[in-house]
């Protein structure tokens, strides 16, 4: 059997990572074409040892979509972080036979482009991101009309418990101490504002072609339930696993067989009690601003995505509060004007805008004052 040639995009990230991990547990199955990473080039050095990949490509230094087009792979992990993984993405929709999605912001930016590039160049979308792949594990794609629901879970992050209080007066240093995964601080900070909740949403109503109403969010302290389906003759399938990614990737890199992961497994008979409940809307506010988004449209989307990227930034290096990064999302929510985009170079244009914008909101101290609508 033919080696499936694997490219990784942010390879020296969390996901990056584990994905390396699964690889090198199957050395006759896999080989990697192209790796790269952004700013850690010590990191991604590092990484000649473990692998014999084709090409090492720093993205300050090199360009990441040329050497894509000399490596064509079988799956390409796309898993660079935010807003910059949309160009390397379509990229990598051109020139492989299926991209695995690790970073949700471009489907949330850019969801309908990703999917018309996708049928454009005939490569499967692959969903790598825990509660995706959760429910495209047991969604039955051939009887989609006997669904009445999806149902994403959140492990509520490390302020589950906190009070609107304590949350004002949380520091970074807390927010990214997830409780359960290990992640990089943007999508630590996301899970505890819960906005990363929040673009999952949208990010499944993408994948999944589902209507707001049909996808649902339950907080899931355990995390070992990581997404469901529910169907109108009142059967809820569901996937459990251990907080592990290495889960997900190992079922995607192999797809549609199975491969045996390097990662914890699940042990039943030590999980004790599986708990279920609604978000508290009135503690995390994101969830609600993603079903509005949906709404609107895809100009809220970009907005949505783009003021938390600089917010979280903001928040990390201690120029805003915890509350504040919600608050900034809102803001810019409320201040864009409705547009339809019919180029990638529009929809860079408007997040720019809207990134500038927010930049601008938190210069001025959180006031309305000196921020112009966009």
């Amino acid at each position: 059997m033919a080696k499936k040639v694997i490219n990784i995009l942010g390879v020296t990230g969390s996901i990056g990572q584990s994905t390396v991990d699964v690889i090198l547990a199957h050395p006759d199955r896999f080989e990697v074409g192209v790796r790269s990473a952004h700013l850690n080039k010590d990191k991604l050095l590092d990484f000649k040892e473990r692998l014999d990949a084709r090409r090492a490509i720093c993205t300050q230094d090199e360009d990441l979509e040329a050497a894509l087009c000399d490596v064509p792979a079988d799956i390409t992990v796309s898993a660079i972080t935010g807003f910059a993984g949309l160009r390397p993405l379509l990229k990598a929709i051109e020139t492989s036979k299926a991209v695995a999605v690790a970073n949700k912001e471009p489907l949330v930016a850019a969801g309908a482009l990703v999917l018309e590039t996708c049928r454009r160049h005939g490569t499967t979308l692959l969903p790598i991101d825990s509660e995706h792949n959760a429910v495209f594990q047991v969604f039955d794609e051939a009887r989609r009309h006997s669904i009445e629901s999806i149902i994403l879970t959140a492990s509520g992050g490390p302020f589950l418990n906190h009070t609107l209080e304590q949350m004002a007066v949380a520091t970074p240093e807390q927010a990214v101490a997830h409780p359960n995964w290990s992640m990089g601080q943007k999508i630590s900070v996301d899970s505890a504002t819960m906005m990363n909740k929040a673009l999952e949403i949208i990010e499944a109503h993408v994948l999944f072609d589902l209507p707001p109403e049909k996808i649902d969010v339950l907080v899931h302290p355990q995390s070992v339930v990581h997404g469901m389906v529910e169907y109108v003759d009142g059967s809820v399938l569901a996937q459990m696993g251990a907080s592990d990614m290495r889960t997900p990737i190992a079922n995607i890199l192999d797809w549609p067989d199975r491969l045996a992961t390097p990662g914890k497994k699940l042990d039943l008979k030590t999980l004790g009690d599986l708990t279920f409940n609604a978000v508290d809307a009135a503690r995390f506010p994101a969830i609600g601003l993603a079903y509005a988004c949906i709404q609107k449209g895809a100009y809220a989307c970009i907005a949505m995505n783009a003021a938390n990227e600089v917010a979280v930034d903001a928040f990390l290096k201690k120029e805003i509060g915890f509350l504040d990064i919600v608050r900034c999302v809102r803001h810019s929510l409320e201040d864009c004007e409705a547009q339809v985009f019919d180029s990638l170079n529009a929809i860079e244009e408007y997040d720019g805008l809207i990134r500038e914008n927010t930049a601008n909101f938190i210069a001025n101290g959180l006031t309305e004052e000196t921020v112009q609508a966009v």
